[in-house]
């Protein structure tokens, strides 16, 4: 898949696209409907599916002072819409000037003139140019002038209930219910990060963690254990590796933290050093919440507990606390 970011990037002898628009944060399933009609007509056409998106988000860049944490990285975006068959990306980055163009001029200028849409699919709550003032009758409208075809596809969500939305996905994570996310989702929430050193407790405590820290991650799940996977590249091949592990968020209350890590331990491994290495952890249920107990043999009771119910979680064998003598990390 092509990824393209300046007009330039734009294959001269392009020809004429099905296009779909929007921000695309977290790829759910009410987008992969939109993307499915998409890469659909596409092929029927003998044409290139081309997703417009934008980074930074628009809320973001139109009030700085709340910024929208992403469900998912830009990165984890474009893998998204790569898999869902779009045959081209382009990203466009938003600023307040472009944000001024009229509904009528993005329409001529960037998606007909620029990405040559003979087709373009949206959702029928689709809205765009300055201050949101183009939706989907004018679209209709401006394909009638401009020879370019529109299909609306309806809100999509669970059957009389809410419309699948990425504010949907935001709201449970805060709440910590990433099995409700995965259902919208279509698949586990991801977050992905280099691994840091941090304080190395868990491995003075027979529970050695990948540390990843840092608001790029994606949108971080409340506080709490959760059962996942850590997701790693296999060294030198394309492959994915998956990881039974247990996953800590928060701030460590047990040694008065105050910053808040997502670390990750693998069931039972010793021999992981993951330093340096970008991967991902993908949150299945979560055990429970964030808590401080009496005392640390207090915690290692819960953490033994935390181990046996991931293990039960993700259907894997049980594995306890590992000497830290072996750890081989560094």
């Amino acid at each position: 898949m092509d990824v393209w970011r300046h007009p330039e990037d734009i294959p001269a002898d392009l020809g004429p696209t099905v296009v779909t628009v929007g921000v695309f944060d977290g790829v759910h399933r009410g987008h992969h409907a939109v993307l499915s009609e998409t890469v659909r007509n596409a092929r029927e056409r003998g044409q290139r599916s081309v997703a417009l998106t934008f980074d930074p988000h628009p809320a973001t860049v139109h009030r700085p002072d709340h910024p929208v944490k992403l469900v998912a990285t830009l990165e984890d975006r474009i893998d998204r819409l790569a898999a869902a068959g779009i045959n081209a990306v382009y990203v466009q980055h938003y600023t307040l000037d472009y944000a001024q163009a009229t509904a009528e001029s993005f329409v001529r200028d960037q998606l007909v003139g620029g990405l040559h849409a003979s087709l373009i699919v949206v959702g029928e709550d689709a809205r765009f140019g300055r201050n949101n003032a183009g939706d989907g009758d004018l679209l209709i409208d401006m394909g009638s002038k401009l020879g370019f075809e529109v299909i609306l596809l309806n809100d999509l969500g669970e059957p009389a209930g809410r419309r699948w939305s990425s504010t949907w996905v935001r709201e449970l994570l805060a709440a910590g219910d990433v099995e409700k996310a995965a259902e919208i989702l279509g698949r586990p929430h991801r977050l992905r990060g280099a691994v840091v050193h941090g304080f190395q407790r868990g491995r003075e405590l027979g529970f050695p963690t990948a540390n990843l820290k840092g608001e790029e991650l994606g949108e971080i799940p409340a506080d709490g254990v959760y059962a996942g996977w850590l997701v790693r590249n296999v060294p030198g091949t394309s492959a994915a590796e998956y990881l039974p592990a247990a996953i800590s968020v928060g701030t460590n209350p047990q040694f008065d933290g105050v910053e808040r890590t997502v670390e990750a331990h693998v069931l039972g491994r010793a021999d992981l050093n993951l330093y340096g290495e970008e991967l991902a952890v993908d949150f299945i249920k979560r055990l429970r919440p964030m808590v401080s107990f009496e005392s640390v043999d207090g915690l290692l009771s819960q953490m033994d507990e935390d181990l046996r119910n991931t293990a039960l979680t993700l259907g894997v064998p049980t594995a306890g606390r590992v000497d830290p003598d072996e750890v081989t990390a560094i």
